[in-house]
């Protein structure tokens, strides 16, 4: 299947676990990706490894640099960094779209639900990057370490987002990362899927679950774009 044509995909946070998962999907797919780091030596040390292990062409630079050069800008950094890096690259990222995939845990209490005062994070994004930014929220609810391999994942990408044609183009995404990408509604509802992050984080440890997930049931009409 071919890949989604989004041009440049930069992940800002892309030596963590997910961001780098994420990144190494889509360059394996075919997409032109970047990855960011504050440092920009780490960032090109983590595309050097990428790009030994799958013979991709992943390029790292500092965070502001890749989302200046990219089209699409994923976030994958932890709750406690949102808002700072949010800040550091608003003025790269205007007219773009921005990916939020933040859950809003805060250590050590991850196994509880805990959304801020605005309702998500995502909307904190939102609100932090101003209407000429198109925020789109997903990713929450997939294992990082399971993305990290080569292995077929049954688990689903519920995607948010007010501007339907850019929750579109993420959904595309996550069905190239080897996902299926589920339109889930408007930005708010991403509070759904962060609140059930740390569902998970329980039941992966009262079950011994290596990466519970989560997968709709029923068979679903894909060529229902209406809502």
């Amino acid at each position: 299947m071919a890949a989604t044509k989004v041009g440049t995909i930069c992940v800002i946070g892309g030596t963590g676990n997910l961001g780098a998962a994420l990144a190494k999907r889509w360059a394996v797919a075919g997409h032109n990706v970047l990855i960011g780091s504050r440092e920009a030596s780490k960032a090109e040390e983590k595309a050097t490894q990428l790009n030994a292990a799958h013979g991709t062409n992943i390029q790292g630079h500092d965070n502001v640099s890749v989302a200046e050069h990219a089209d699409l800008i994923v976030l994958a950094v932890p709750f406690s960094s949102q808002a700072s890096i949010l800040n550091e690259i608003k003025a790269a990222v205007q007219g773009k779209i921005v990916v939020d995939t933040t859950v809003p845990l805060k250590p050590p209490k991850v196994m509880r639900v805990q959304l801020p005062e605005e309702g998500s994070a995502a909307v904190i994004a939102q609100q932090l990057l101003g209407d000429d930014v198109r925020v789109v929220s997903s990713f929450h609810n997939v294992a990082a370490h399971k993305l990290a391999t080569d292995a077929e994942i049954q688990c689903d990408a519920l995607v948010f987002g007010d501007d339907k044609d850019a929750r579109q183009l993420v959904v595309n995404l996550a069905n190239d990362a080897g996902l299926r990408g589920l339109h889930a509604g408007v930005l708010g509802n991403s509070a759904a899927a962060e609140a059930m992050t740390s569902i998970l984080i329980f039941m992966n440890r009262h079950y011994a679950v290596d990466g519970a997930g989560i997968q709709i049931t029923g068979t679903l009409d894909i060529s229902c774009h209406d809502a």
